[in-house]
């Protein structure tokens, strides 16, 4: 398969999976509540994928980091790397471009392929803007995020239980692991 058939073929996929993205939740399931607000600017950096529900894309992810700027258009320029399969497998890079949704800062549309904007909600975001946890109503894909490539246990295991409050199923959660 020559590199170009490869990247229309992945590129096809991830359409499929943001075409779902794009489904409404589940009517068994409320729909998640964003953080009160988020301070953009302080929200910018980089942050270290520390757990997930995977999307395909991510599956085998080492070292992954989601990096977030704030562009002059109000839109959020995204960056995510990771390694695939291995700490040093090859890179992968992936720039989606985040759009704020509501007036909190804390719902966005995150568009891989245009025109589809998949829901990206910061459910979760402590006062010192050290971890986050990003979900979806549908309760298929979620982030535990840091500004650090390792956190405490402790804090894992109570961003954990977040999680499951809101509805997932925290077995189903891959640590991501980091050099």
């Amino acid at each position: 398969m020559t590199k170009i058939t490869t990247a229309l073929l992945q590129l096809a996929l991830l359409g499929g999976v943001l075409l779902c993205a794009g489904c409404k939740t589940a009517p068994s399931q409320p729909a998640l509540q964003p953080v009160a607000k988020v301070e953009l600017p302080r929200f910018m950096g980089d942050w270290y994928v520390i757990a997930h529900i995977p999307t395909f894309i991510e599956k085998g992810a080492y070292n992954a980091v989601e990096s977030y700027r704030l562009s002059p258009d109000g839109t959020i320029a995204t960056t995510f790397t990771f390694n695939r399969d291995a700490p040093d497998g090859p890179v992968k890079t992936y720039t989606p471009k985040g759009f704020v949704r509501d007036s909190s800062n804390a719902e966005w549309g995150m568009q891989f392929v245009w025109p589809i904007k998949a829901e990206y909600k910061i459910v979760y975001l402590d006062p010192e803007y050290q971890h986050t946890i990003v979900a979806r109503d549908q309760r298929d894909y979620v982030w535990i995020m840091a500004r650090t490539p390792h956190i405490a246990e402790s804090d894992y295991q109570a961003l954990t239980e977040r999680v499951r409050l809101m509805g997932y199923e925290t077995n189903l959660l891959r640590r991501v692991p980091h050099k």
